[in-house]
Protein backbone atom coordinates (compact mmCIF):
# COMPACT_ATOMS: atom_id res chain seq x y z
CA UNK A 1 0.00 0.00 0.00
CA UNK A 2 1.05 3.74 -0.28
CA UNK A 3 2.33 6.11 2.08
CA UNK A 4 1.38 9.92 2.60
CA UNK A 5 3.47 12.62 3.23
CA UNK A 6 2.09 15.90 4.40
CA UNK A 7 4.19 19.23 5.39
CA UNK A 8 1.17 21.06 7.57
CA UNK A 9 1.27 24.66 7.61
CA UNK A 10 -0.51 27.54 8.63
CA UNK A 11 -1.87 28.41 5.57
CA UNK A 12 -1.45 25.03 3.30
CA UNK A 13 -0.65 21.68 3.20
CA UNK A 14 1.83 20.29 1.04
CA UNK A 15 0.53 16.30 0.43
CA UNK A 16 2.85 13.94 -1.84
CA UNK A 17 2.25 10.19 -2.19
CA UNK A 18 4.29 7.11 -3.22
CA UNK A 19 4.42 4.55 -5.71
CA UNK A 20 2.98 1.10 -5.15
CA UNK A 21 6.20 -0.12 -4.16
CA UNK A 22 7.32 2.33 -1.91
CA UNK A 23 10.08 3.53 -3.35
CA UNK A 24 9.09 7.29 -4.46
CA UNK A 25 7.48 9.91 -3.49
CA UNK A 26 5.48 12.38 -6.27
CA UNK A 27 3.84 15.72 -5.32
CA UNK A 28 -0.06 15.79 -5.53
CA UNK A 29 -1.08 19.05 -4.63
CA UNK A 30 -0.98 21.70 -2.05
CA UNK A 31 -4.21 22.46 0.01
CA UNK A 32 -5.07 25.82 1.21
CA UNK A 33 -6.00 25.45 4.77
CA UNK A 34 -9.82 26.78 5.80
CA UNK A 35 -10.21 25.23 8.88
CA UNK A 36 -8.63 22.09 10.65
CA UNK A 37 -11.97 20.25 10.57
CA UNK A 38 -12.39 20.67 6.86
CA UNK A 39 -8.30 20.83 6.06
CA UNK A 40 -8.48 17.08 8.17
CA UNK A 41 -11.21 15.81 5.80
CA UNK A 42 -9.59 16.35 2.10
CA UNK A 43 -6.31 14.78 3.58
CA UNK A 44 -8.81 11.73 4.29
CA UNK A 45 -10.08 11.91 0.73
CA UNK A 46 -6.72 11.71 -0.47
CA UNK A 47 -5.75 8.58 1.75
CA UNK A 48 -8.96 7.11 0.43
CA UNK A 49 -8.12 7.76 -3.01
CA UNK A 50 -4.91 6.52 -2.85
CA UNK A 51 -5.37 3.41 -0.38
CA UNK A 52 -2.58 4.65 1.78
CA UNK A 53 -1.75 2.67 5.20
CA UNK A 54 0.66 5.18 6.37
CA UNK A 55 0.38 9.13 6.97
CA UNK A 56 3.80 10.58 7.61
CA UNK A 57 4.24 14.21 9.10
CA UNK A 58 6.22 15.82 8.68
CA UNK A 59 7.45 17.70 12.71
CA UNK A 60 8.91 21.17 12.55
CA UNK A 61 11.02 21.41 15.65
CA UNK A 62 13.57 23.89 16.32
CA UNK A 63 16.93 23.41 15.11
CA UNK A 64 18.37 22.25 19.02
CA UNK A 65 15.07 19.47 18.60
CA UNK A 66 12.95 21.13 20.69
CA UNK A 67 9.15 22.00 20.58
CA UNK A 68 8.39 25.27 18.70
CA UNK A 69 4.64 26.77 18.54
CA UNK A 70 4.54 25.13 14.73
CA UNK A 71 5.15 21.95 16.34
CA UNK A 72 2.48 22.00 19.30
CA UNK A 73 -0.09 23.51 15.44
CA UNK A 74 0.85 20.36 13.51
CA UNK A 75 0.31 17.67 16.50
CA UNK A 76 -3.13 19.19 17.35
CA UNK A 77 -4.11 18.66 13.35
CA UNK A 78 -2.58 15.22 13.41
CA UNK A 79 -5.03 14.94 16.39
CA UNK A 80 -7.97 15.85 14.66
CA UNK A 81 -6.77 13.92 11.80
CA UNK A 82 -6.49 10.82 13.30
CA UNK A 83 -10.12 11.48 15.14
CA UNK A 84 -11.97 12.18 12.53
CA UNK A 85 -10.70 8.94 11.02
CA UNK A 86 -12.07 6.67 13.73
CA UNK A 87 -15.15 8.61 13.33
CA UNK A 88 -16.09 8.00 9.95
CA UNK A 89 -14.67 4.52 10.29
CA UNK A 90 -11.05 4.74 8.81
CA UNK A 91 -8.86 1.81 10.49
CA UNK A 92 -5.51 0.30 9.69
CA UNK A 93 -3.62 3.66 8.97
CA UNK A 94 -1.02 4.17 11.22
CA UNK A 95 1.00 7.87 11.60
CA UNK A 96 4.75 8.31 11.63
CA UNK A 97 6.05 11.49 12.23
CA UNK A 98 9.17 12.50 10.26
CA UNK A 99 11.85 15.62 11.11
CA UNK A 100 11.21 18.06 8.73
CA UNK A 101 13.42 20.81 9.71
CA UNK A 102 15.45 22.22 6.72
CA UNK A 103 12.65 20.60 4.22
CA UNK A 104 11.63 24.20 3.01
CA UNK A 105 14.88 25.02 2.16
CA UNK A 106 15.78 21.85 0.36
CA UNK A 107 12.90 21.79 -1.43
CA UNK A 108 13.12 25.59 -2.41
CA UNK A 109 17.15 24.52 -3.65
CA UNK A 110 15.38 21.61 -5.77
CA UNK A 111 12.80 24.35 -7.32
CA UNK A 112 15.91 26.72 -7.97
CA UNK A 113 17.70 24.01 -9.74
CA UNK A 114 15.22 22.88 -11.76
CA UNK A 115 14.48 26.98 -12.97
CA UNK A 116 11.09 26.88 -11.10
CA UNK A 117 10.35 31.22 -11.16
CA UNK A 118 9.92 33.05 -7.87
CA UNK A 119 6.18 33.23 -8.26
CA UNK A 120 5.50 29.53 -9.24
CA UNK A 121 7.90 28.32 -6.57
CA UNK A 122 6.02 29.88 -3.78
CA UNK A 123 2.99 27.61 -5.39
CA UNK A 124 4.70 24.39 -4.82
CA UNK A 125 7.25 24.73 -2.11
CA UNK A 126 4.89 22.68 0.71
CA UNK A 127 4.18 20.14 -2.12
CA UNK A 128 7.90 19.66 -2.75
CA UNK A 129 8.52 19.96 1.07
CA UNK A 130 5.58 16.94 1.17
CA UNK A 131 7.98 15.10 -1.76
CA UNK A 132 10.92 15.61 0.79
CA UNK A 133 9.64 13.86 3.77
CA UNK A 134 7.93 11.31 2.02
CA UNK A 135 10.95 10.24 0.38
CA UNK A 136 13.13 10.85 3.88
CA UNK A 137 10.84 8.19 5.15
CA UNK A 138 10.90 5.96 2.40
CA UNK A 139 14.68 5.65 2.75
CA UNK A 140 14.02 4.09 6.31
CA UNK A 141 12.33 1.50 5.21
Amino acid sequence: MRKIGLDVGDKTIGVAVSDLLNITAQGVTTIERVGIRKDAGKVIDFIKEYECDTVVIGLPLNLDGSDSIQTEKVREFRTMLENKMRSTGIKGVSFVWQDERFTTKMAEQVLIDADVKRNKRKSVIDKQAAVIILSSYLETL
